[in-house]
């Protein structure tokens, strides 16, 4: 069974490209995404907010700064 549905996969697809040409900006500051991580994290939660198949977010790598 796949971890994450085809269209989910898309949108982190869709999310790196945007990446690549300087085009995605995170959240709330609106700074552009240069780290591939934060793009496929954007691209993920975006697919949340869609209602498509992704595992929820790892608890365990939320505050470990602490």
């Amino acid at each position: 069974m796949p971890k994450y549905s085809r269209s989910a996969q898309k949108d982190v697809e869709r999310a790196i490209k945007e990446m690549k040409k300087g085009e995605l900006t995170s959240g709330k500051s609106g700074k552009k995404v240069t780290s591939k991580k934060q793009a496929i994290a954007i691209g993920l939660s975006e697919a949340r907010k869609k209602g498509k198949k992704v595992p929820k977010k790892d608890s365990n790598h939320q505050s470990k700064e602490e």
